[in-house]
């Protein structure tokens, strides 16, 4: 049955409540992760909803005194929270890995939430806040040559599709063609602007499977997501139902055409958690990567751990498991900058 858009708005509008709570907590444990160093704001031009979103900048210590010449990497972030609840700052901790391990600048995208704005507007934000990147790199002191998307849950989701998203921007190939112009780039890289992927137990897949046979695949249900979280999610991002199909490739990547993931970079880093709804099909896509296309993979599951297990509430213990897989994935992400 099609759910009322108030309803599913008042009910966004509580739980996005309760999530700042648990991750106000999640801050405050010890070693603080840093505010955001700045804020820069861009109009939206790829949806045909317009408004503005907000990218919160986290910078190494050097970078307000950097000089002329100075660009640095840089990792476009979106969060988690089904598309629906959660907020760019929720990755702080993440942040202050990459910019004090890769010295790299991190970029996290405040993409408009469903109910308000269904699928695809978070995909078209993630594009525009790239291209405002791209557009802006030297004022900005970044490397447009050196660009990674990264994102948990939802927001691994993105850090795919926008990639993808980005080849049917038509200022994104003026982009890549003025860089094959100058030699920067090969065919079929993007520009040579996006040069790796990190996701964080993506959602990859609605098509092949059910949200209730997604759920099954879980070895320990007692640490799933709570179905009425999913049931929200699911009814505020994939509305209207019938006019959404479930292996649209800015949804569901695991299933896209070859052509389209053939442009994604070849450096891609996925991690997953054991005990999550989303493993078998993140696994699934992590064969296809590799067997069908030829794509360097990166590949982890998180052994005994649920699904956003780095997000835990829990201030009065550091966690040491984040703290070093988090280090394992940024040493990665510092090999592909390096190379490049």
């Amino acid at each position: 049955m099609l759910r009322s858009r108030w309803g599913l708005q008042l009910q966004a509008q509580a739980f996005r409540q309760l999530m700042e709570v648990g991750m106000v907590l999640h801050r405050c444990g010890e070693p603080r992760p840093p505010a955001p160093s700045f804020t820069k704001t861009t109009p939206t031009t790829l949806s045909r909803i317009p408004g503005n979103i907000d990218l919160l900048f986290y910078t190494p210590e050097g970078y307000h005194s950097r000089g002329q010449e100075k660009r640095y990497a840089v990792v476009v972030n979106f969060h988690g929270g089904g598309f629906t609840i959660g907020k760019a700052t929720d990755d702080a901790r993440w942040a202050k890995a990459v910019v004090e391990q890769v010295d790299a600048v991190l970029v996290s995208v405040e993409y408009r939430l469903a109910p308000e704005h269904p699928f695809p507007t978070s995909v078209e934000d993630g594009a525009d806040a790239v291209l405002y990147l791209v557009e802006h790199a030297e004022e900005l002191g970044l490397d447009r040559r050196r660009i990674a998307t990264s994102g948990f849950s939802a927001g691994g989701n993105l850090a795919v599709t926008v990639p993808i998203r980005l080849q049917a921007a038509t200022k994104w190939r003026t982009h890549a063609d003025a860089e094959r112009k100058l030699g920067n780039a090969g065919e079929g890289e993007l520009g040579g602007n996006i040069v790796a992927i990190v996701a964080w137990y993506p959602s990859t897949d609605f098509a092949t499977h059910t949200r209730a046979e997604r759920r099954s695949s879980n070895t320990r249900p007692d640490r799933e997501l709570p179905k009425v979280f999913t049931d929200l999610f699911d009814a505020s991002y994939l509305y209207p139902p019938h006019n959404v199909s479930m292996s649209d490739p800015y949804l569901s990547p695991g299933v896209a055409p070859a052509e389209m993931l053939k442009a994604l970079p070849d450096d891609i880093i996925i991690y997953t958690c054991e005990w999550d709804e989303l493993l078998v099909e993140a696994e699934r896509f992590r064969d296809r990567l590799i067997q069908e296309l030829g794509k360097n993979v990166i590949y982890r599951r998180v052994d005994g751990v649920p699904h956003a297990w780095d997000k835990s509430p829990n201030f009065l213990q550091a966690d040491q498991l984040r703290e070093e897989v988090y280090a394992e994935v940024c040493s990665h992400l510092k090999r592909v900058f390096d190379s490049c």
